[in-house]
């Protein structure tokens, strides 16, 4: 297909973690012949599109492969209020620092970052200006991260009104547009999904067990703050937040499902909602090698 390239319009969807599959897609993509000219992302999506259109896709793979649970603990500035449990300015800079502080009207790829305005109940397409601003706006997940104050607006997660948000690419004068859905039916995953050894399952359990402990701090201290009085007991604290966490994902397919029947792109990529958690960012290998297998087998 080297001489025969087609453009493609790419919306990135949201999922968490699951998102990193985004990479494995863009890679298959890049190898068979598609250039993307155009990327439309929702959280995840968003962060991971941003990053390829400033051309630092490869730095940030390299470095998201070697995150740890530790690693993500050390990210976390928890900002002991109650508008959320991360503020994001450490993860923001911190990615700032690896890809550079760019201006989405420079980058050589169309790129249109997804948020949510709560208060109209509408999407907000953020196009121009501080590429991560409109980064930390789109992954504002709610009860996590803070709200980001754009023009004295707040804005969360665009995945709350729009997890695949092929809308913004309507205009692209493209070949194709091709989706990428975090919340697929889920599948029984092979051993792609298993590669683990002993050592990085003890330093997994070490640092999910201190994540735990955070968040569940978190909330005690957010009770007390309420109610004035009264303890939490950590691990019911943590479970009232792993099922918010998934109530959202189930929130967030339905959503995709209703979006993506009523703009049906030429093509969409479905991953399994249940290929990771929302914050397993330490399986990085895994989602990437699983994105780029499952793009590989989609009939493209």
């Amino acid at each position: 297909m080297t001489n025969d390239k087609k453009s493609v319009s790419l919306v990135l969807g949201s999922g968490g973690a699951r998102g990193l599959a985004h990479i494995g897609v863009i890679h298959w993509l890049e190898e068979n012949g598609y250039v993307i000219k155009s990327i439309s992302g929702s959280s995840i999506g968003a962060l991971v599109g941003g990053v390829y259109a400033a051309g630092e896709l490869d730095k940030f793979e390299e470095w998201v492969r070697s995150i740890t649970r530790l690693d993500i603990v050390t990210l976390l500035d928890l900002s002991w209020g109650k508008r959320g449990l991360v503020k994001g300015d450490k993860i923001i800079n911190t990615l700032v620092d690896l890809v550079g502080d760019q201006c989405i009207e420079d980058l050589s790829v169309r790129f249109t970052a997804v948020a949510s305005e709560i208060e109209e109940e509408k999407e907000i397409w953020l196009n121009s200006g501080r590429l991560f601003d409109a980064i930390r706006a789109s992954i504002a997940l709610p009860l996590f991260f803070t709200p980001f104050d754009h023009r004295g607006t707040p804005l969360i997660d665009g995945g709350v009104l729009n997890p695949v948000p092929i809308a913004p690419t309507f205009g692209d004068n493209t070949d194709l547009t091709i989706a990428v859905n975090l919340g697929g039916a889920s599948t029984e995953l092979d051993e792609v999904q298993q590669e683990d050894d002993v050592s990085k399952s003890e330093e997994s359990a070490s640092g999910e067990s201190l994540l735990h402990k955070n968040i569940s701090r978190f909330i005690e201290n957010l009770q007390k703050s309420i109610n004035g009085a009264g303890k939490s007991t950590g691990k019911n604290d943590w479970d009232v937040y792993d099922i918010s966490m998934q109530a959202f994902e189930a929130m967030q397919s339905t959503i995709a499902r209703q979006k993506l029947a009523a703009y049906p792109p030429d093509h969409t990529i479905e991953i399994p909602k249940n290929a990771c958690r929302t914050l397993e960012f330490d399986r990085a290998a895994e989602m990437i090698k699983l994105g780029y297998r499952i793009a590989q087998s989609s009939g493209l």
